[in-house]
């Protein structure tokens, strides 16, 4: 570890902050900007990417000025079971269908906690279900199928 940096902590978070804007950055940059009285579709998701950015370097400098802790230990059950479950309902909610999709992610995020229990688990995932349906398909009325092809939907 460089010997100017004071707070490992800050200064890594804020460089994985910089990494994370400029990925959508490049992702954004295909799309038409605009300008400020006539904004494009990629204007305000430049926006957030720019204040990601800025956000990240302040963090960085801060882990440079200011004494901190070391980076402890990874939590990995949290990491892998919040990542890997989200990931599964973006690649599965067209197949599974929205249901189906929600519901293992929601159960399987659950498992992240040291404190899980089987019937709190359950619990959340069926009110998390139902006002997913209530916000998102009912509410706003995006056409989400609720039971997928692989399911037995249409």
């Amino acid at each position: 570890m460089p010997s100017f940096i004071k707070s490992p902590k800050d200064f890594f978070a804020g460089l994985l902050f910089i990494a994370i804007a400029a990925v959508f950055a490049h992702g954004v940059l295909e799309l038409q900007i605009g300008t400020a009285f006539r904004m494009g579709p990629g204007y305000y998701p430049l926006l957030l990417v720019g204040l990601l950015a800025a956000l990240g370097l302040v963090i960085m400098f801060n882990g440079v000025w200011a004494e901190g802790e070391p980076i402890g230990v990874v939590a990995w059950r949290g990491l892998i079971n919040i990542v890997l479950p989200v990931v599964f309902f973006g690649v599965t909610i067209r197949g599974l269908g929205f249901v189906v999709s929600l519901a293992l992610t929601v159960f399987f995020t659950t498992l992240a906690s040291g404190h899980f229990k089987l019937r709190v688990g359950l619990a959340n995932t069926a009110v998390l279900v139902l006002f997913g349906w209530l916000i998102f398909i009912w509410g706003l009325g995006l056409p989400i199928s609720l039971l997928g092809p692989w399911v037995g939907g249409y």
